[in-house]
């Protein structure tokens, strides 16, 4: 899995959003469980489901009707609509609609890129989010965090999150800040966090997949 990643390190040319993929990348394959904390357009639900295969699932949260609408379409025209579970709901209330331990989340905060820039995540759900993640995450699972500076109430949560990452209890979490030194001090950085484990129970087994059939036309999960 990790040679057919569409994203290497020498290609990334310092995106913040593109490294994130690559660290979730790395550890998941098929018969995982995943979670993009922040669907949006559906960039990072879709490259999860590309990952998790048929035998794995992904859900999918936002608040924003508009924006589950957006990954439902991008999710439906690659075929993969059947991998995921999609969610009407904040975040930090996600531990009522996943079932069990996940083997990765993705968080890319801010506001809806092309949607209304006044509906931004918050502070106080994000840290409540991205708790509820740690305490969900399998030994050798992974959080990716897009944390952006630039725009209202951005300076505020990313302060919280950093103080929220740096807390982590250093024996059971590895956790790095990734920014880039040669960017404005306003670029996005990256918080990843890491849950140590024995390698040989880790992450849900490996599996072939053979030939993937492609999925419905369903609209999976949404809760209204």
């Amino acid at each position: 899995m990790y040679d057919n990643l569409p994203v290497r390190f020498a290609g990334v040319r310092q995106n913040a959003v593109l490294l994130a993929q690559k660290f979730l990348g790395e550890i998941l394959h098929a018969g995982c469980v995943a979670v993009d904390a922040t669907a949006g357009n559906g960039h990072d639900t879709l490259f999860l489901a590309g990952l998790v295969g048929e035998s794995g699932k992904v859900y999918a949260f936002d608040v924003q009707r508009a924006a589950l609408d957006n990954t439902y379409r991008r999710l439906r025209e690659a075929g993969l609509a059947g991998r995921v579970v999609l969610i009407n709901d904040g975040h930090e209330r996600m531990d009522r609609y996943l079932p069990g331990p996940v083997d990765g989340f993705m968080f890319n905060l801010g506001y809806l890129p092309g949607g209304d820039h006044s509906r931004l995540t918050r502070p106080e759900t994000t840290l409540q989010a991205l708790e509820l993640a740690a305490g969900m995450l399998k030994p050798g699972g992974r959080i990716s965090v897009v944390v952006y500076t630039g725009h209202r109430g951005a300076g505020e949560e990313s302060r919280a999150v950093e103080e929220m990452a740096s807390s982590l209890d250093p024996g059971t979490y590895g956790v790095l800040k990734v920014v880039f030194a040669n960017r404005s001090a306003l670029a996005p950085f990256l918080i990843l966090v890491e849950k140590v484990g024995r390698e040989d129970e880790n992450l849900a087994p490996e599996e072939n997949t053979g030939n993937n059939k492609r999925a419905g036309d369903r609209y999976p999960g949404g809760t209204g």
